[in-house]
């Protein structure tokens, strides 16, 4: 979202035990994107949670006498006759009546699986549970072989942001899925995945923007001590020669020189892939993931060569800790566009 068009007004979940925080908070607010719901547990559970939400969304901006714009989540499921569609369609309903009754815009999107980068195991898709068995040695199961429309994570927050923004007289807008794929085949991309990455070190071929989207999803579920990976040398009375990349992607190559005690980087990316491996000199990488405190260094040194790839929405930066100039090589899966650098200021720390 960007900072020079919206204001992002700080939420916690705890506002919702807090009658006074929450109306505060809405006060606060032109617009509202009410995205909480619980969708595992005990059913019952699950439908008088997810009304108590929205009723209770409704309670504060009625006692604040205040009309923001609401935009409500909601799900392909609810259609289904179970706690959880049920409570996602009347949730639904309880909003629209209250935008016709106050005359206030409400709209409300009616949203395939999502999946991407960080989703919880077990609990936010199918793709988030495979990806995290994958990477942790866990055998994955299929239980239900399905077709499933998706949309990735980056696309229906533009689709959030852009109905943030429009005046849509429509109240219910079901989003596009962006993908339709069987269970089994993202299993066997996933597995491929594992194989060439994280067991060979090939960036494996993607072909497709769904491809490259999963594979970013992927790669949030790898440890953080698997990095940094040390090359092979392979040494001889000339010296010694390393590969850094081997890709089936293709992509773009460059390098940097930077002075000691210099910083370069201190942004994030939300669709690139990138690495980076110091060839001559000693430095640190530092890696913070967007909404964290955590700060990831990885210490590296062109004395035992090694890269690090660059999680998608990690802020990183690299700083050069020798005495002498630092020589880095970088690589990412796509050109420079200077109109759309996918390149996000942000401090690590």
């Amino acid at each position: 979202m960007k900072s020079d068009e919206m204001v992002l007004v700080p939420f916690e979940d705890d506002f919702f035990k807090d009658r006074e925080q929450l109306k505060d908070f809405v006060a606060q607010c032109d617009s509202i994107v009410h995205l909480a719901a619980m969708n595992r547990g005990n059913p019952a559970e699950i439908y008088n949670c997810n009304i108590d939400l929205v009723k209770r969304l409704i309670d504060a901006v009625e006692e604040t006498k205040h009309r923001p714009h609401i935009i409500f989540s909601s799900s392909l499921k609810e259609k289904r006759d179970d706690h959880y569609g049920r409570s996602k369609r009347e949730g639904r309903r309880l909003l629209e009546k209250w935008a016709l009754k106050n005359h206030t815009r409400f709209k409300a999107l009616v949203i395939p699986n999502v999946f991407g980068p960080f989703g919880k195991p077990f609990y936010n898709s199918v793709v988030a549970t495979f990806c995290h068995q994958l990477t942790h040695n866990l055998e994955p199961k299929i239980d239900v072989d399905a077709h499933l429309e998706l949309i990735y994570i980056n696309d229906l927050v533009d689709i959030i942001h852009s109905a943030l923004k429009e005046d849509c007289k429509e109240m219910c807008v079901r989003v596009k899925h962006t993908a339709v794929e069987k269970v089994s085949e993202i299993l066997s991309k996933l597995c491929e995945f594992k194989t060439f990455y994280l067991e060979k070190n090939i960036v494996p071929n993607l072909s497709s923007y769904f491809q490259v989207c999963l594979f970013n999803t992927f790669r949030s579920y790898i440890n953080n001590d698997h990095y940094p990976v040390y090359l092979d040398l392979h040494t001889d009375q000339r010296g010694h020669l390393a590969e850094i990349i081997k890709s089936n992607i293709g992509g773009q190559i460059f390098f940097s020189v930077t002075k000691p005690g210099i910083t370069r980087g201190n942004h994030f990316h939300r669709r690139k892939i990138e690495r980076f491996c110091v060839v001559e000199g000693k430095a640190v990488i530092k890696l913070r993931r967007i909404g964290t405190e955590e700060i990831i260094k990885y210490c590296v040194t062109g004395n035992k060569p090694s890269f690090v790839d660059i999680p998608v929405f990690h802020t990183h930066n690299i700083t050069n800790t020798g005495t002498k100039d630092l020589y880095t090589l970088f690589w990412t899966n796509e050109f420079f566009d200077p109109e759309n650098s996918d390149t996000y200021y942000e401090e690590v720390g």
